[in-house]
């Protein structure tokens, strides 16, 4: 069993690490002060138009779109290398195109979709969203109440979606709705893909979110769409969209272990400088241990998360090992950087160190792409299932 990254992909790694490096956080005092100033926590276009460039020009797009479309097909355990390190800043930056949407039309798109949509998407020319929760219906697709209905050779679709990511800039989003309500999601689910400028389709508010973020609550009003917009065949919704949702908890396991890096690091160069009571933080045994274990819950997070991307890589849905890191990862980053902030004392607790938006995004990934107590109901669901 290996437990090292192949040369190229570690060469990989660390060009990204530079990037973040040099590029990255030099950019995050402005938009710290923005989001200080209730601007949100977003980039210029100028900060992001430098940063795409930059990104372009060390060939770090499109790292796994498909290679007949300018991409690398990565695999992912190479992208946890990827998303590690981006996650060791905090700026709102990714390497285009988002890998969940982008896994979704590489594997459920028709060809028409493909040239229309997958191909445009590689190659970082436009944004996507993804809208799955409603108002009520939370992280059970049971509640789920946005239909379908087939009309001749269209779809009308009705109903509401809430804490939809990226709106802001989506030129189309993959929308689930119900095309059979008896079967609700056990095969009553289906995907499409709704163009930003289509009938019906509004955009009803913006949500102001921890650490300056935002989300967008959707209206669907007689929301007709020709049927070439269905994703995936009828009533396979709910296995495209664990397939979405499986690699964006993949990803934040291991933006975690890059945040938790980032506040331990911080904590390892601030506890040596601060002397309280006629001795350095860093001879402390609460501020030794609170180090000690933070570095090996990184370390298990990181090897838990390259052996749940080594089983995805392989074929394995690898459902219970990605709740086990969902758990794990935002639970153990939240008491990393919360530790980081106490040793910090006040200054902890300013805006103008970047731990309280750490903490914020940690406390926002305990909820997001299902909360904390879904994913060990699903771990102990399978083990006692089996137990049975």
């Amino acid at each position: 069993m290996n437990f090292e990254l192949d040369d190229t992909h570690r060469a990989l790694k660390d060009l990204v690490s530079q990037f973040v490096r040099n590029e990255m956080l030099p950019l995050e005092p402005k938009a710290l002060a923005r989001e200080a100033a209730g601007q949100g926590f977003v980039l210029s276009a100028e900060e992001q138009a430098h940063l795409a460039e930059r990104t372009r020009a060390l060939g770090l797009w499109g790292l796994d779109a498909p290679e007949d479309m300018g991409g690398f097909d990565l695999p992912q355990v190479a992208m946890v290398g990827v998303w590690e390190e981006l996650g060791y800043s905090v700026l709102p930056f990714e390497l285009p195109p988002d890998s969940p949407n982008l896994r979704i039309l590489r594997d459920h798109a028709t060809p028409a979709q493909r040239e229309r949509y997958l191909s445009p998407y590689a190659r970082g020319e436009t944004a996507a969203a993804m809208a799955i929760s409603e108002p009520g219906a939370g992280a059970d697709p049971a509640g789920m109440r946005t239909r379908a209905v087939r009309q001749g050779d269209d779809w009308v679709l009705d109903g509401r979606k809430i804490w939809v990511s990226r709106m802001e800039k989506a030129d189309w989003t993959i929308v689930m709705a119900v095309t059979d309500k008896d079967k609700g999601g056990r095969g009553g689910i289906s995907a499409f893909i709704v163009d930003k400028d289509t009938p019906g389709f509004l955009i009803e508010r913006r949500i102001p979110m921890l650490g300056g973020h935002f989300t967008y609550e959707l209206v669907l009003e007689n929301c007709r769409l020709p049927h070439t917009q269905m994703l995936g065949a009828e009533g396979l919704g709910f296995g495209i969209m664990q397939s979405r949702l499986s690699t964006r908890r993949l990803q934040m396991a291991a933006w975690c272990v890059g945040r938790a890096r980032r506040a331990l690091d911080m904590l390892c160069e601030w506890a040596p400088q601060r002397r309280t009571f006629g001795a350095a933080l860093s001879e402390r045994q609460a501020i030794q241990w609170w180090v000690a274990d933070a570095a090996t819950r990184i370390h298990a997070c990181r090897l838990m998360t390259y052996e749940a991307a080594a089983r995805i890589d392989g074929g394995d849905q690898a459902r219970t090992q990605l709740s086990m890191i969902k758990v794990f990862a935002t639970e153990m980053a939240t008491e990393v950087i919360d530790q980081a902030m106490q040793a910090h004392g006040a200054m902890g607790m300013t805006k103008e160190l970047p731990l309280q938006q750490m903490a914020a995004e940690a406390r926002l990934m305990r909820i997001y792409e299902g909360p904390t107590e879904v994913h060990r109901w699903v771990v102990a669901r399978e083990l006692l299932g089996k137990a049975r």
